[in-house]
């Protein structure tokens, strides 16, 4: 098994951290196509996969996934491999025109503004069929519930759906630290901050603009 790479030195300034369990959660659930980054012999690889998540499981919560039986990732990194899953939530680029201090003093500069959580964990390979079906069956109903006519598996000719479950392998990672960063603009003065969640509101960017506004405890 592959040394595990030391940590980066984190320059963040410690406002940006979130460590609310109930936020880090929250952006897994709302924004499930993680990054499963790991480092084998060949050196780093990622897979952007979506991830069915259990915030009850174990102490931080347990990630569900599956990959094609094609993709080497199950072979290349057996049960027992150290893995991080990157979860990007909400996220835009930030203007200084936005702020209205910017107006009078000219002292801002451009950014970008985001939620991330990094998920470490365990990997634990599953090639068992049963196993594949119950996360493809969690996966649907959780994602087709907002359609008016759910896909189902049983809407498929079952040799199709037998041939589809064993063309994939199931993975699960237990979760050992949850570390998150909020970049909200906490930094700056409530009219910055305001004035900026106004603009990315107006130009589609709502879920950002409600955070930032949240951020501050302003609704």
């Amino acid at each position: 098994m592959p040394t595990p790479l030391p940590p980066c030195p984190d320059v963040h300034p410690p406002h940006f951290a979130e460590s609310r369990p109930e936020e880090l959660q929250r952006i897994i659930r709302e924004h499930p196509l993680g990054a499963l980054v790991t480092h084998g012999s060949t050196g780093l690889d990622a897979d952007h996969l979506p991830f069915e998540f259990d915030p009850e499981a174990g102490t931080y919560g347990l990630l569900s996934a599956h990959v094609a039986r094609a993709n080497p990732l199950w072979q290349r990194c057996p049960t027992g491999t150290p893995v991080m899953v990157v979860f990007g939530g909400a996220q835009a680029y930030i203007s200084p025109s936005w702020y209205p201090s910017k107006h009078e003093a000219h002292r801002q500069v451009p950014t970008w503004n985001y939620e991330v959580v990094h998920a470490h964990g365990v990997l634990t390979v599953h090639d068992d069929e049963r196993f594949a079906r119950r996360i493809i069956a969690r996966l649907t109903r959780r994602h087709e519930a907002d359609e008016p006519s759910p896909w189902k598996m049983g809407d498929s000719a079952p040799g199709y759906i037998d041939s589809m479950v064993r063309s994939i392998v199931g993975i699960e990672i237990a979760i050992t630290s949850l570390v998150g960063k909020s970049k909200l603009s906490q930094n700056k003065e409530a009219r910055d901050r305001l004035g900026a969640a106004d603009t990315l509101e107006a130009r589609g960017h709502e879920e950002l603009g409600a955070l930032m506004r949240r951020a501050g405890g302003t609704n």
